[in-house]
C-alpha cells in the first residue's frame, strides 16, 4: 500500500465493554507492499518524469504539491496527476478527501488493471481509517478484496477496520484469512489474539499469542498482549512478568513502555492522537 504507519499502526483505544478486558488492540507494524508506480499509472516518458517529481514533492511538501498537481490535471495529466493530488491530500491531513479521490480513480479505471484498482481501494481504506471512518474503510477494503483475494495484508487491513468498529467476529474472520495465506505471521497472530480477548475468549487469545511468542520470544507487542490476556484471566503475577519483560526490551518512554507501565498499574493506557503517516512503500 501507499503509506506506512509511523512506524507503528496507530490503532489504539479499541476497547471491550468489560473493565476486565478493557485494553487496547496492540499496535503492530503496518505491512509493507509495493506502490503503484509510474509504469502502472503513466507510460509516456514525459508523464513518467512529471509523475515521479510530483510524487516526491507530495511526500516532502504536500502543500506545494497540491496546487502543482491540480494544475497538471488541467493540463491533461490524467490518472497520474489525480493520484498525485490524492497523495498530497493525504499527506496534508485531508484524509477524507484523499480517500474519495483514491476511490474515484479506481472507479474511473473501469475493468482495467484489477491489481492496481485493488491497490487504490486499499489506499482509500487507509485514508478513511485516518479520517476516523472505519465503516467506509471496510467498504473500500471489501472492494479491494473482491479484486485481490489472495493478499494477506488486505485481510489484515479490513480486520483492523472491523476491530475499530468493535466487530470482533468479523475482525477475527479476516485475521483468520490472513494467517491462512501467510502462516506464522506474528503481527496477524497478535492482532487475532487481541480480537479474541476483546471478544471475551482469553483462552483462544492465549493460544494465538503463545504461538507468536514461540516464533519470536522477545516480540514486545506479543508480550504486552499476553500480559493483558493474563490480566483478563486474573493472573496478575504472570501479567506483571510479561510487562516487566517488555520494560527491559523497549526504550524508556516509548509507547510500548507506557502500555507496560499502565498494565503494571492495572489500568488501560490512553490512546495517543493519530497523526498522518509518512508516505512511502507499504
Amino acid at each position: 500500500m501507499l503509506f506506512k504507519a509511523k512506524p507503528l499502526w496507530p490503532l489504539l483505544g479499541l476497547l471491550a465493554a468489560s473493565p476486565s478486558l478493557a485494553q487496547p488492540i496492540p499496535v503492530v507494524p503496518a505491512p509493507v507492499q509495493s506502490l503503484p508506480g509510474p509504469p502502472a499509472l503513466e507510460t509516456r516518458p514525459d508523464h513518467v518524469r512529471r509523475y515521479t517529481e510530483c510524487m516526491q514533492l507530495a511526500r516532502m511538501e504536500p502543500l506545494k504539491a497540491l496546487p502543482a498537481a491540480e494544475k497538471w490535471i488541467v493540463e491533461g495529466g490524467g490518472m497520474g496527476a489525480r493520484h498525485c493530488v490524492a497523495v498530497a491530500m493525504f499527506q496534508s491531513g485531508k484524509h477524507a478527501q484523499a480517500a474519495a479521490q483514491f476511490e474515484a480513480i479506481a472507479r474511473d479505471m473501469g475493468q482495467d488493471r484489477p491489481g492496481l484498482r485493488a491497490e487504490l481501494y486499499a489506499q482509500a481504506g487507509q485514508a478513511w481509517m485516518e479520517a476516523g471512518a472505519a465503516d467506509k474503510a471496510a467498504a473500500a477494503q471489501t472492494r479491494a478484496l473482491e479484486l485481490k483475494t489472495d493478499d494477506p495484508d488486505l485481510w489484515i487491513d479490513r480486520g483492523l477496520s472491523y476491530a475499530a468498529m468493535q466487530s470482533w467476529p468479523r475482525a477475527i474472520s479476516d485475521f483468520d484469512r490472513a494467517i491462512r495465506l501467510r502462516q506464522d505471521d506474528i503481527d496477524a497472530l497478535v492482532l487475532r489474539a487481541a480480537a479474541w480477548r476483546n471478544a471475551r475468549d482469553p483462552g483462544r487469545a492465549m493460544v494465538d499469542v503463545n504461538r507468536a511468542l514461540s516464533i519470536a520470544p522477545d516480540h514486545s507487542e506479543a508480550l504486552l498482549e499476553r500480559g493483558f490476556i493474563n490480566l483478563a484471566r486474573g493472573s496478575r503475577d504472570a501479567a506483571n512478568a510479561d510487562f516487566n519483560r517488555v520494560l527491559k526490551l523497549v526504550p524508556p518512554g516509548s509507547a510500548a513502555a507506557r502500555r507496560a507501565e499502565a498494565g503494571l498499574a492495572g489500568g488501560a493506557p490512553a490512546a495517543p492522537a493519530a497523526t498522518p503517516a509518512p508516505a512511502g512503500k507499504r
